[in-house]
């Protein structure tokens, strides 16, 4: 097989499955791993694919993330309903992690200045809170996802690993009851949630009307891992009778 070939077959194979490991790859075109490796990096330089930890994934699929601006406008006032209704759950000396959702970034402004351990991946989660002298303020480093102003990527997983936290408040691109769970709009986001999720003894999700009913590319958890939802007034009684069927804490604000 010409490498032009091998390029067009990979390509191919990482579409239909929407990822592939390197390994796979290698058997599936029968050349070493080395050389899969390579045709990774040209085919991402290419723009045909992207490097994922071991692998690829496809990009014919892979919704761009809105920037962390347009989203801070887009049903602002729904999210910040929802995020002071968060913030009345957080109790002095709790230790917490805030996603880098914009309704996160509305707790962070918000937030009391008592005792507590926030642990982060948002830019604009750690400025906020910079100027509370009792909050004790973690950040986990890593690769800068620009759009979102959060870090992502291997390094901001791995030290995830490190903490445990009470609770978890953390938004999603999409929430789809018909199994496809919390969804985000991309892999690394969706990788990292689901590190988050992990940690946590409790997690919070929040979601105003318009995450309903969409299923973004990436799936981070089923429902059955969330123990409370904080959404807006306007979502359907049809939907708040199924969350119930999860056993899930429901506010409505």
């Amino acid at each position: 097989m010409l490498a032009a070939e091998r390029y067009d077959r990979i390509v191919e194979m990482v579409n239909v499955k929407g990822s592939m490991r390197v390994s796979e790859l290698s058997e599936h075109c029968r050349v070493t791993e080395e050389t899969i490796r390579r045709d990774l990096d040209r085919l991402e330089q290419a723009g045909r694919l992207r490097r994922s930890h071991g692998g690829a994934v496809s990009v014919r699929e892979e919704q761009p993330e809105i920037p962390y601006r347009v989203r801070e406008t887009t049903h602002a006032e729904e999210k910040k309903r929802i995020a002071q209704s968060a913030l009345s759950m957080i109790r002095p000396g709790d230790r917490i992690l805030l996603d880098a959702s914009t309704t996160a970034g509305y707790m962070a402004a918000n937030m009391p200045d008592m005792p507590l351990t926030v642990l982060t991946n948002s830019i604009q989660v750690a400025t906020e809170l910079s100027s509370r002298d009792k909050i004790e303020v973690i950040s986990t480093g890593g690769q800068l996802a620009q759009r979102s102003l959060s870090f992502v990527g291997p390094l901001a997983e791995r030290s995830l690993e490190t903490y445990h936290v009470d609770k978890l408040f953390l938004s999603c691109k999409g929430v789809h009851l018909e199994g496809g769970g919390i969804s985000e709009s991309n892999e690394l986001q969706a990788r990292l949630k689901q590190k988050m999720v992990s940690i946590s003894d409790q997690v919070i999700l929040l979601a105003d009307t318009s995450k309903f009913g969409v299923r973004a590319f990436a799936r981070v958890t089923g429902l059955n891992a969330v123990h409370a939802v904080i959404t807006d007034q306007s979502l359907d009684n049809d939907l708040i009778e199924r969350l119930n069927s999860y056993d899930i804490q429901i506010t409505r604000v």
